[in-house]
C-alpha cells in the first residue's frame, strides 16, 4: 500500500541543519506546509548528535587554521572575523527564539572559555602575533594572551600541571567561549516547529526523487518502522533541501540536478578520548585547541574540551581520524561506491593522488596504539592516567570533492551549498563548522532559492536578527555567506 501528498517543504534530515531551516521559514512563512523526513528512529543521531561532534561554539576564537601566517610574517584575520560573525548570527536567532517563548530554556548552551595552547619558541612568537591582530578588532579586544605558567594554570591548571616548563609555552583565553550541545538544540527547534504545524515523520527514508514537468518534486519515501502501514509513501514538494549530512551526497545526485555533477566525497570517521572522571572534569573548564603537527590535515587539529550533555559534564580529547567506506556512522560499507558516478571519477582520482599525505595519515592513525593515543593526550595534560579514559567513536564525516579545471579535482575541507538553477532543491555537503554557522548558510539558502521574497523575509529576518540591520540585503549575505576552505576539527 502507499500514499500521497502534497506540502510546500520537504526538508531532509533529522539534524541542525533542517532544524534552523525549519525555524526560519516557519517564522517567515507561518502557512507553509513543512514536511521533515529522518531515516534514524530518533533526531539528530548522526553528525548533531553532541557525542558526534566536539560541540565547539566556533567563533574563530581560538582555531589557529582561521588566521594564517602571511609570507611577510603578518597574521590573517579575515575568515576569523567572518565566521566570527556566522556564529553571532546563531546566538542572535536562538536568543529571539527565547525570549519569543519558542524555546523552552537555553540549557544547550554552556560557558566554556575557548583557549588556544602552544609550546616552543616559534609557536609562542606566533600566537602573540595573532593574538596582537585579533586585538585589533573589535570583536577580538577581549582576548588575553600570558606565557606566564602560573597565569595558564589559573586558566586551565591540567595544561601545567606535571609540565616540564623548562619549553616555552603560551596560550589565549576568550572568556566569551561557548560549548554547545547541538542534539539537543536540533530537538528543540523540530520540536517548536512540530508545536506550529510542522510534520515531523522518523523512520521516513528517502529513496527517490525527481522534478516534475511542473516543477515540483516527486519523493517516494520508504517508512521503515516494523509495523508500518502504508509502508510507502510520494510526496510532492515545491521545495526540497536535503541536509542529510553524508547521506546528501547520494540523494543529490539521484534528483539528477546538473549542478550536483562532479561531486565526489571522501569520508573520515573521528574517535575522542573521554572523561567523566569529576575529579578531573572538574578542573578543566575550557575548549582548548592546540597546533596540527605539520603536514596533518585541518581537521587533526588536537583540542582538549569540556563538554555539557544532559546537563553531565564530561572532557574529550581529539579527534583521532579513521577511515570507513560509510558516509553515515549508522550508514552502509557500500556508501562510497555507490557514489560514484562517471562525471566525478576523474575528481575522485585527481584528490586521491593529491593527497598522498591524507591517505598516510590515516593509515597512521588507523594503526595508532593506545600508547600513541595517550603520548599525544599527555603533550595537552601531562597528568593524563589511561586508567581515567574510554575511546568512543564520533560522527562520520564525509569531505567535498569537487571539480577543478587545472588539477582535475580537489579536496575540501569546509561545507558546500548545492542548488539548483530553479531554486526548487538544495543540499548542503560537508562538514566544519557547519553547525555553529547553521544561520548563515540557510541565510545563503534563503537568497539563492527564493530570490522572489528576499525583499519580504529582508525585515522579518533583521528583526530576528539584528545583527543584518542597517546593511542592504545582499551585501548583508555576502558578509555572512560561509567561505569554504580549510577547516578544523570535526563539527556538524
Amino acid at each position: 500500500m502507499s500514499s500521497q501528498q502534497t506540502v510546500d517543504v520537504v526538508l531532509v534530515g533529522g539534524g541542525i541543519m533542517s532544524a534552523t531551516l525549519a525555524a526560519m521559514l516557519s517564522t517567515l512563512e507561518p502557512t507553509w506546509k513543512i514536511e521533515i523526513l529522518e531515516r534514524r528512529p530518533a533526531l539528530a543521531e548522526e553528525s548533531s548528535n553532541p557525542w558526534n561532534n566536539a560541540g565547539t561554539g566556533h567563533a574563530a576564537l581560538c582555531e589557529l587554521n582561521y588566521t594564517p601566517e602571511r609570507p611577510d610574517g603578518t597574521i590573517d584575520i579575515s575568515k576569523a572575523v567572518a565566521i566570527n560573525e556566522q556564529f553571532e548570527l546563531s546566538r542572535e536567532l536562538w536568543s529571539h527564539l527565547l525570549t519569543s517563548g519558542r524555546l523552552a530554556d537555553d540549557a544547550f548552551l554552556s560557558p566554556a572559555p575557548h583557549m588556544t595552547f602552544v609550546r616552543g619558541a616559534a609557536d609562542v612568537d606566533y600566537l602573540r602575533r595573532r593574538a596582537e591582530a585579533l586585538r585589533a578588532h573589535p570583536h577580538f579586544s577581549h582576548l588575553e594572551f600570558s606565557t606566564d605558567p602560573e597565569v595558564i594554570r589559573s586558566w586551565a591548571p591540567l595544561l601545567v600541571t606535571e609540565r616540564d616548563l623548562d619549553e616555552p609555552i603560551a596560550a589565549t583565553r576568550a572568556p566569551e567561549g561557548t560549548d554547545v550541545d547541538f542534539g539537543a538544540l536540533t530537538r528543540a527547534l523540530i520540536g517548536d516547529v512540530a508545536a506550529r504545524g510542522a510534520t515531523v515523520r522518523l523512520e521516513h527514508e528517502v529513496r527517490s526523487l525527481r522534478q516534475r514537468r511542473d516543477g515540483t518534486w516527486r519523493l517516494r519515501v520508504r517508512d521503515r518502522r516494523w509495523n508500518a502501514s502504508p509502508r510507502r509513501r510520494t510526496i510532492d514538494a515545491r521545495f526540497v533541501f536535503i541536509g542529510a549530512g553524508g547521506g546528501a551526497l547520494r540523494l543529490l545526485q539521484k534528483s539528477g540536478i546538473s549542478e550536483a555533477k562532479g561531486y565526489g566525497g571522501f569520508p573520515i570517521s573521528g574517535q575522542f578520548l573521554r572523561t567523566t572522571n569529576p575529579e578531573i572534569v572538574r578542573q578543566h573548564q575550557a575548549k582548548v585547541y592546540g597546533k596540527a603537527d605539520v603536514g596533518s590535515p585541518p581537521m587533526s587539529v588536537p583540542h582538549l574540551d569540556t563538554r555539557v550533555v544532559d546537563g553531565e559534564a564530561a572532557l574529550l580529547f581529539g579527534p583521532y581520524a579513521g577511515f570507513s567506506m560509510k558516509f553515515l556512522k549508522h550508514g552502509s560499507p557500500l556508501d562510497l561506491v555507490r557514489s560514484i558516478r562517471p562525471g566525478n571519477v576523474v575528481p575522485l582520482v585527481a584528490v586521491g593522488l593529491q593527497n598522498l599525505d591524507l591517505v598516510k595519515y590515516l593509515v597512521s592513525e588507523l594503526a595508532a596504539s593506545p600508547t600513541r593515543r595517550l603520548r599525544t593526550l599527555r603533550a595537552f595534560m601531562p597528568s593524563a592516567h589511561p586508567r581515567d579514559w574510554e575511546l568512543i567513536t564520533a560522527g562520520q564525516r564525509v569531505q567535498v570533492i569537487k571539480k577543478d579545471a587545472k588539477k582535475g579535482g580537489v579536496l575540501e575541507f569546509g561545507t558546500e551549498l548545492v542548488t539548483s538553477s530553479d531554486g526548487t532543491i538544495a543540499g548542503l555537503l560537508g562538514a566544519s563548522p557547519g553547525a555553529s554557522t547553521a544561520v548563515a548558510t540557510m541565510l545563503d539558502l534563503l537568497d539563492r532559492c527564493f530570490p522572489d521574497r528576499a525583499a519580504t523575509w529582508a525585515p522579518r529576518l533583521r528583526e530576528m536578527m539584528p545583527a543584518l540591520g542597517g546593511e542592504d540585503w545582499d551585501d548583508a549575505l555576502a558578509l555572512h555567506q560561509w567561505e569554504a576552505g580549510d577547516q578544523v576539527t570535526a563539527e556538524p
